[in-house]
């Protein structure tokens, strides 16, 4: 591969890295104190944020989306993909089934339950303004289904990609710290070990927890539905606050697993579980209908993907932009340094081309299955009259899922799986999250101590809690919005960073004049050698005197 840069990946505990660790903390407890102490202030804020970043930046998410999808595509197809992450011959630590059970886990696990049946029905309801659809006919579900496939499987694959590769490329190729800030390298030059650098990482701090936080909102929000359906207790915040706490005491047992063990095997029961439950729906539910389903809804959301990935509010209603597009790639932004950094720790030994096939299409087809399956189950259900499944919506986002279930055979053993799904997501998300922010706040150290990652976990829980409080749903979904603004720019800057630094890939380095072979090479260098030093009896041909 050539020459190795001599600063080496940190594979141990690594030094805690004060500065950011306790602004990080200390920006979050604030948080927290806000939420329980004026928590009717925190949610006018909140409303007033989020009011402001759609009206004014609403654009800037939805071109930046576009932008790291396209860069995922060309760097796929092009020379850089046969750059691996890591030594020239470095084989991946995980095996591919493992690697793309922790992938998935990691990056979509909560939400694909929570909005498997809800997300559907909603725009089957109450379709997007621009489409000009009527509500609950055909139509409305094939925009329903579209729209879903959109907002859940290239673009937001394309933004964890864009970090994951950064990230993956700069420890593992050119074995610098695992942090965010070390990638920018090529742009900052030792500025990304000062003021620079920790501003950055303190950033992803911000957007690991706060993304976090949103998705174990909605864990919360849906594993006291499941309880209310199946034993009876009635969904409440306390309710909802004892699931965080119960489910965060379940993470720290998992933390103290390690990354082999504790997140390797939840992971897995969390794809056997999922797969188990959707083959379930698919067998006794409309199965014909889900069949015919699938390539309709892929043939949409292909047909109109560059018309629904350049809407903005400028022809179209802002405020819905807001709660699902803009939402959605704010979420995933927010997830980036999350997801990112845990797609790039177990990813070493892959080809880049590898690591975004992988990343961008293994995840996205497995979603449209999953769409496919449980909403258009849910659809064809709500079409028939079998369940009103749009009241069930209507009434409480997270009852959708439950209520399709309740409409199928054996709800109650369903529901359960359902609820254990959730608690399992809940917990592998929470286990990735604080890894991250622990491997964040140690100089990117790769395993970083257990007490740390512990203690993030509590604080990610607390924060969910707190935003429950002050606002359920709404308050989750501004947060992620507002945090992730920031850190767009900084994965703007990212790319940049990442294809300064693979232009410059030994790999690419042209070859010494010495090593040129072939024949054509031969045949200059002989005669090269004849010009400059010709045999004795040409020198003497030429010096006879005629």
């Amino acid at each position: 591969m050539g020459e190795r840069a001599p600063e080496r990946v940190d594979s141990g505990a690594g030094t805690i890295d004060r500065v950011v660790l306790w602004l990080g903390v200390a920006g979050v407890l604030a948080v927290v104190l806000w939420g329980v102490l004026a928590r009717g202030s925190l949610a006018r804020f909140g409303e007033a944020g989020l009011a402001w970043v759609i009206g004014t930046f609403g654009w800037f998410f939805v071109v930046a989306a576009d932008a790291f999808l396209v860069l995922a595509v060309v760097l796929a197809l092009s020379r850089f993909g046969r750059i691996r992450l890591g030594k020239d011959d470095d084989e991946p630590e995980f095996s591919t089934l493992a690697w793309i059970a922790m992938m998935f886990s990691a990056g979509m696990g909560i939400g694909l339950v929570f909005f498997a049946v809800a997300e559907p029905i909603q725009h089957y309801a109450t379709p997007p303004p621009a489409t000009g659809v009527a509500p609950q006919t055909g139509a409305a579900a094939s925009v329903a289904m579209q729209y879903t496939l959109f907002h859940w499987t290239l673009h937001p694959w394309a933004i964890y990609a864009v970090v994951a590769l950064a990230l993956a490329y700069s420890t593992f190729r050119r074995g610098r710290q695992n942090r965010i800030s070390a990638a920018f390298r090529p742009l900052l030059g030792d500025r990304a070990d000062g003021v620079a650098g920790r501003a950055i990482d303190l950033l992803a701090v911000f957007a690991t927890v706060f993304g976090s936080a949103t998705s174990l909102g909605l864990g919360a929000l849906q594993v006291a539905a499941g309880l209310d359906l199946v034993a009876g207790v009635s969904e409440s915040r306390l309710v909802e606050l004892v699931v965080i706490g119960a489910l965060t005491l379940a993470f720290v047992v998992s933390a103290f697993s390690g990354l082999h063990r504790g997140i390797k095997w939840l992971s897995t029961t969390n794809v056997v579980l999922a797969v188990a439950l959707m083959l379930f729906v698919f067998v006794v539910g409309p199965t014909i209908y889900t069949l015919e389903v699938l390539p309709a809804s892929i043939g949409d959301y292909l047909n109109n993907l560059i018309v629904m990935s350049t809407r903005t509010g400028a022809f179209s209603d802002p405020a819905w932009l807001g709660s699902w597009t803009i939402f959605y790639w704010a979420w995933w932004i927010s997830w980036a340094p999350f997801v990112g950094t845990f797609i790039a720790r177990i990813s070493r030994g892959r080809t880049v081309r590898q690591f975004l096939v992988g990343v961008l299409l293994v995840p996205s087809g497995a979603s449209t299955v999953w769409f496919a399956v449980m909403g258009g189950s849910a659809l064809r259900i709500q079409a028939t009259g079998v369940r009103d499944l749009v009241a069930d919506a209507t009434t409480s986002t997270e009852q959708a899922l439950f209520g399709l279930l309740d409409a199928l055979p054996l709800a109650g053993l369903t529901s359960v799986l359902a609820v254990v799904l959730v608690g399992l997501y809940f917990v592998t998300s929470a286990d990735s999250a604080s890894l991250v922010l622990g491997s964040l706040t140690s100089r990117g150290a790769l395993r970083p101590h257990r007490v740390l990652v512990v203690t993030w976990g509590i604080l990610i829980g607390a924060v969910a809690a707190v935003l429950l409080l002050a606002g359920g749903l709404g308050a989750l979904q501004q947060a992620t919005i507002m945090i992730a603004l920031p850190f767009v720019v900084v994965m703007l800057g990212l790319a940049a960073a990442l294809v300064q630094d693979m232009a410059q890939d030994p790999l690419f380095a042209a070859p010494p004049r010495n090593r040129r072979y072939g024949l054509a090479a031969a045949v200059r260098a002989a005669r090269s050698f004849e010009e400059e030093d010709p045999p004795p009896v040409r020198r003497y041909l030429r010096r006879r005197p005629r």
